[in-house]
């Protein structure tokens, strides 16, 4: 969902005046922070329930009666407790996280692919190779982490927190862990995010463009076959 969003908004952003020309750097942009902001009225809910889950395992050993038995289970006792305000709490600070980082991402992947195999982008230009996609990929990977690390701290410690909620706000969150845990606080965890970022990122673009390839070389396959009979 999140690259077919990606590629209509560039489209219609920049519309260039030929197919074979490359969406411009501004328009991947911004189209990145656009798709980054649709993509959150999905992802809040979820993270915000793998986050409690997660919690919860972690603060016990062994099961109890009153515990979740999965997802689905978790979900319908927040919106039951909290109603949908529960279930989507966390929704603007995953916005704010999101949108920009999105945009960095893709800016990024399309920079460093341009850079490491000049022309490539264009329609007639050579093809990248797979080292190209994977640390392109990875390089995007891990600037948007790195731009959008302390929201992603702030996100998860705003979804952690039960009924009636520890803090008012991003504001008041940032503010109260940061004097309660140093500036630091905003970092912690950072080098195994990218760490992991750069490896699963290089992958995700990876398997993208050569699907694409693929899909794009049967189609041409089958034309020609329809063609000849």
């Amino acid at each position: 969902m999140v690259f077919q969003v990606f590629a209509i908004l560039s489209r219609s952003i920049d519309q260039p005046s030929s197919m074979s020309e490359p969406p411009s750097y501004t328009s991947v942009a911004l189209a990145g922070v656009g798709t980054g902001a649709l993509q959150t009225l999905i992802l809040s809910p979820v993270e915000l329930v793998k986050i409690r889950l997660q919690l919860e395992a972690a603060g016990q050993k062994h099961r109890r009666p009153g515990d979740h038995h999965g997802p689905v289970d978790m979900a319908r006792d927040i919106l039951r407790k909290e109603g949908v305000r529960g279930i989507y709490r966390g929704l603007a600070v995953t916005a704010l996280r999101d949108a920009p980082a999105h945009g960095v991402y893709f800016w990024t992947y399309e920079y460093a692919r341009e850079r490491l195999h000049p022309g490539c982008r264009g329609h007639g230009g050579e093809q990248e190779s797979l080292a190209t996609m994977l640390v392109s990929g990875g390089l995007a990977g891990v600037a948007s982490w790195v731009c959008c690390y302390p929201l992603d701290v702030v996100k998860s410690r705003l979804q952690a927190q039960g009924y009636p909620p520890r803090y008012r706000g991003i504001a008041d969150c940032f503010r109260r862990s940061v004097r309660e845990e140093g500036l630091p606080v905003l970092w912690r965890g950072l080098g195994t995010a990218v760490a992991r970022a750069f490896v699963v990122n290089g992958a995700i673009f990876s398997a993208y463009e050569l699907a694409l390839r693929f899909l794009a070389s049967s189609s041409n396959d089958q034309r020609l076959v329809m063609e000849e009979n």
